[in-house]
């Protein structure tokens, strides 16, 4: 299903999430794994916490999956007959009251993990989610696939460990509230640009609880255009064939990434007299 030698044919895809019920949002992301994989995608992508609701009146511990959980049984069928790797993000438990807003992945063999808790919390996410505390890449047909989730693409930094590890695209799950559009467009094209990467992003769209959400997701190249795109329709799916001749070229031509400084020393301050 891959798209080519050098290449991959990816998904970002989104929908309405409903707040803590699990086993319709799980047929929502079997919907949407299946369309992506209709349009011959090896990999796709839904939204942060698209499994169990961006609702913080929804966020218990109980209510949090374990990997184990009957209830992921038909995204893992539709994973492994189709041969589709679904990254999607849910609230995993750790321990009894303990957390996390993470990325799972299903494999092509409907294997579930969890390699990525989100780093940076963002608003109530911090009273209720422990915080990860080390980055992932997930390896696929060769390609070095980096995690995030929504706020960590506001930090630099995060996707430029990644691409210092190896990874040439950045898959972000992410839940934009209406209103927050022209910060969403920012921040993963300049991702994409910053590094000379694909930043795979799928964003959380419609009503959730009690807030709104603005969809937005896209596919951008190394040089941060937008390549695919939708805007807040459900369900949506958008596919692209990621090509590594393009990263290869554009980090050659624009190495910003490996050109930055480790240090741009001390600061002097002179005020000048008026």
């Amino acid at each position: 299903m891959t798209a080519g030698a050098g290449r991959l044919r990816v998904a970002a895809a989104q929908a309405e999430s409903v707040p803590g019920d699990v086993a319709a949002n799980v047929a929502t992301a079997v919907a949407l794994a299946s369309a992506a994989a209709d349009r011959g995608a090896r990999v796709v992508v839904l939204p942060e916490l698209f499994l169990t609701g961006y609702d913080e009146a929804a966020w218990t511990h109980d209510a949090s999956l374990s990997l184990d959980d009957e209830v992921l049984a038909p995204l893992s069928e539709v994973a492994r007959a189709r041969s589709v790797i679904v990254v999607v993000g849910a609230a995993v438990r750790r321990a009894l009251d303990e957390s996390t807003l993470s990325v799972l992945v299903l494999d092509a063999q409907g294997e579930v993990s969890a390699p990525y808790d989100k780093q940076h919390l963002c608003g109530a996410e911090r009273d209720f989610f422990t915080p990860g505390d080390h980055g992932a890449t997930v390896v696929v047909d060769g390609w070095d696939l980096a995690l995030g989730v929504c706020y960590d693409g506001c930090f630099p930094e995060h996707a430029l460990s990644a691409t210092a590890g190896g990874a040439s695209a950045y898959l972000v799950p992410a839940a934009y509230y209406v209103g927050a559009e022209h910060r969403r467009d920012v921040y993963y094209a300049a991702r994409a640009l910053d590094n000379g990467i694909y930043v795979v992003f799928a964003g959380l769209t419609g009503r959730c609880g009690a807030g709104r959400f603005s969809g937005g997701s896209a596919i951008y190249d190394p040089e941060g255009r937008p390549v695919a795109r939708v805007g807040d329709e459900a369900p949506a799916v958008v596919t692209y064939d990621l090509d590594l001749d393009v990263v290869r070229r554009t980090q050659r031509e624009h190495p910003m990434a490996r050109e930055r400084l480790d240090s741009l020393g001390v600061r002097t301050r002179v005020v000048l007299t008026p």
